[in-house]
């Protein structure tokens, strides 16, 4: 007996709190994508803070909609370590894309190849995610709708690195992390529509557990704490703070040429930005 699914059992509460995420994670990646290629000497560490906050933000935007998947007539439970498996194969996925595209740059043959890479492994993670869920069914998937929700996938990926390497003004940023979050939320819930469920035995519960909520909570709970640091050291940045290098640049005069008349130090010190 086929069961009847749904996404939304909380209402527009799930989904909004995970398009919220997506974008989150989105906005840190790519700020943070812009803070190595201005720092060659501390490019591999802003490239993997900004891996993880991509990959996390994803895995987090999932499990959030998870909280509203429910299942007519039957209970729904998690695997723990397949859970925790897919966080690690959405955080490896994203920096392998990420660290192709600091280090080679945005050629399109690279951002083609990062984008196919990180966008199947996005998928590979919502996937194992949908495996770990444990009910008293068999879940099934619509092939044709499956394969979209990994075009998707690919095309957000895509387009998140091209971002990453191509968009360094906050604003623009910003604006980019709304249509990422867009593109990964609409992957999410894609691949969602292809779910059905065969029912081979019958609960007398036919809703999500407060023990179901309480595990999917703590699950999101990790994940969700990293980018709240991610989003400190962003913000607390000296770029963040005091604006954009480009910007100070073009609010600093140039200096006056040298003079060999005049010793006055204060005419030859260096600008007070110059070491960062």
């Amino acid at each position: 007996m086929n069961a009847t699914v749904s996404n939304f059992y909380y209402g527009a509460a799930t989904p909004v709190a995970a398009y919220l995420m997506a974008c989150l994670g989105a906005a840190l990646g790519l700020r943070c994508t812009t803070r190595s290629l201005r720092r060659p000497h501390r490019r591999a560490g802003w490239l993997s803070l900004g891996a993880i906050s991509i990959g996390c933000g994803i895995w987090t935007m999932h499990f959030i909609a998870m909280i509203g998947f429910s299942v007519q007539g039957a209970l729904v439970g998690y695997d723990l370590t397949k859970t925790v498996l897919s966080l690690a194969v959405a955080i490896g996925v994203v920096a392998l894309g990420v660290f192709l595209v600091g280090y080679r740059g945005g050629s399109p043959m690279t951002l083609v190849t990062a984008g196919a890479v990180t966008g199947l492994g996005v998928a590979a993670m919502h996937y194992l995610g949908m495996a770990a869920i444990h009910t008293n069914g068999t879940v099934h998937y619509e092939e044709w709708t499956v394969v979209l929700s990994v075009v998707i996938a690919i095309a957000a990926a895509t387009a998140a690195l091209w971002a990453a390497v191509s968009i360094h003004t906050l604003w623009a940023s910003l604006g980019a992390s709304l249509v990422m979050g867009v593109a990964v939320t609409g992957m999410h819930y894609t691949g969602m529509a292809a779910v059905s469920v065969h029912l081979t035995g019958r609960s007398a519960v036919s809703q999500s557990s407060a023990d179901l909520l309480s595990f999917l909570l703590a699950m999101v709970a990790g994940p969700l704490v990293v980018l709240l640091v991610a989003a400190v050291i962003v913000m607390f940045d000296p770029d963040m703070v005091l604006g954009d290098d480009d910007d100070w640049r073009r609010a600093v005069p140039a200096r006056a040429p040298h003079d060999s008349g005049n010793n006055n130090p204060a005419q030859h010190s260096s600008p007070p930005y110059s070491s960062w």
